[in-house]
């Protein structure tokens, strides 16, 4: 190992582990009515087989970071490993609909323990500023070839060999990345996980799957919406109340750094609140409007999503020329006008051509934002990397699963009337968010200099 790379097997191992993490996100979508059907689940079934993952996956990230900034992040990233690898083979043999969802959410744990520490142990490997920025990239290209890699590689499995080898495709996969890990130096125990701050880890984690489960489950009832609305509140302030009394608090970011990571946590949060709540629509209109098969679908949002993990190393780049803040700034401006034009000349129900090619478009404005904001998030607390990566991808897990269940609900149905208009409210909407970030990014890169 050196200053300036990373162990041979070791970068391709921990991406391929991230890549398996952010494919099981959307992956399953497609499969879902083939499970129907197998399995005799209803609406709501078929939802709790997609959010038993997502909520773990996002409201434990933070505390695996912290853990992992304690313990080390090997012995946390095996732990995940083992976890995922485990819960894939149950997925895949599940003879019940129960027996689906109870190991998709332990799917969800041990993607939330291996998610920041593969960045943190990827960018431990190296010292050089300029490589640690290559490999961000590297790193974030991985991710947003997650995306469109779901819908593409799910239609296909599940046309072959069924819905089953969705899961199935994990299990040899996630196991090659174990020895690359094992092979790296164990880590001293810092002071063991008796510092960790449960009561702020418990809080925290209540918090988020209330706030996620409101407003899913709000549209179908009230009166759940606002209890899980009412257990979100209360342990807001519980978390508030027992961080600052905590003698280790959960998030330990020095005060210098607290400002840039809490703002570059919102844009992060805001972006995948858009892109996915954006896709999840697009998804429903590829399917229900023009009655494309899961494949077809799968198909059809490739070279819209094809920017995201190309442009990861040119952001990288021009990162390391501007810096990080401005090229956020650039990044979500991009978002932003092409989401205008995407929603002023794309009717979603009448061709796919300028609907494909608009959201390719407003994706060149994402593969920009996403590696920037991630490096905007590690240089904001560089002492604690597992705990930036943590609060970051948080973050962008949070908003993912509240875009999906805001745009759903804006959205409606697409037999109603004006569906095709609110979607094009919703796509000027997320415009609008992006004009927003631009501007909170530009105004952090001028408060910080060069080097934002």
């Amino acid at each position: 190992m050196t200053a300036n790379r990373a162990p041979t097997l070791l970068t391709p191992a921990l991406c391929g582990a991230y890549f398996l993490v952010l494919l099981d996100v959307t992956v399953v979508n497609v499969a879902l009515p083939r499970i129907a059907l197998d399995l005799t689940a209803d609406s709501a079934a078929l939802a709790w087989i997609v959010d038993a993952y997502a909520l773990p996956l996002a409201s434990l990230l933070l505390v695996s970071g912290a853990i992992g900034d304690h313990v080390g992040h090997r012995r946390v990233v095996l732990a995940g490993i083992v976890c995922f690898w485990g819960a894939s083979a149950a997925c895949a043999c599940a003879p019940t609909v129960a027996w689906l969802i109870a190991p998709r959410a332990v799917q969800g744990i041990g993607a939330a323990l291996m998610l920041p520490g593969t960045l943190a142990l990827l960018v431990g490997t190296i010292r050089d500023e300029r490589a640690r920025n290559r490999l961000v990239g590297t790193w974030a290209a991985v991710g947003g070839a997650a995306l469109p890699a779901g819908p593409l590689i799910g239609g296909l499995l599940v046309e072959a060999a069924g819905w089953r080898s969705v899961f199935w495709l994990s299990v040899p996969l996630i196991a090659a990345a174990i020895i690359p890990v094992l092979r790296l130096p164990r880590e001293p125990h810092a002071s063991g996980s008796a510092r960790i701050d449960r009561a702020g880890a418990v809080a925290l984690t209540v918090c988020l799957v209330a706030f996620v489960a409101a407003i899913i489950e709000t549209p179908g009832s009230i009166v759940a919406g606002g209890v899980l609305a009412g257990v979100a509140i209360c342990s807001v302030i519980a978390c508030v109340r027992i961080e600052r009394h905590a003698p280790q608090p959960l998030l330990r970011v020095p005060p210098s750094g607290r400002g840039m990571l809490a703002l570059a946590a919102l844009v992060a949060g805001l972006m995948n609140l858009c892109a996915l709540g954006v896709l999840f629509v697009l998804t429903r209109v590829f399917q229900d409007v023009h009655l494309l098969g899961p494949l077809g679908a799968g198909l059809l949002t490739l070279p819209a999503m094809l920017p995201l993990p190309l442009l990861a190393r040119p952001s990288a780049a021009l990162a390391s020329r501007i810096g990080v803040w401005w090229t956020c700034a650039i990044g979500a401006a991009l978002a932003a006008g092409l989401a205008f034009v995407a929603a002023t000349s794309a009717d979603v129900t009448d061709g796919l051509g300028p609907l494909v090619v608009a959201l390719a478009l407003w994706c060149t404005g994402l593969g920009v934002l996403t590696p920037a904001v991630v490096a905007a998030a590690l240089r904001a607390a560089p002492e604690v990397p597992g705990l930036a990566s943590g609060v970051s991808n948080t973050a962008r897990q949070t908003g993912g699963a509240l875009g999906v269940a805001l745009f759903s609900a804006v959205a409606g149905g697409v037999d109603d009337p004006g569906f095709a208009m609110r979607c094009a409210y919703l796509l000027a909407g997320a415009a609008c968010v992006f004009v927003v970030s631009a501007g909170l990014c530009a105004f952090a890169a001028r408060s910080r200099g060069r080097q934002g």
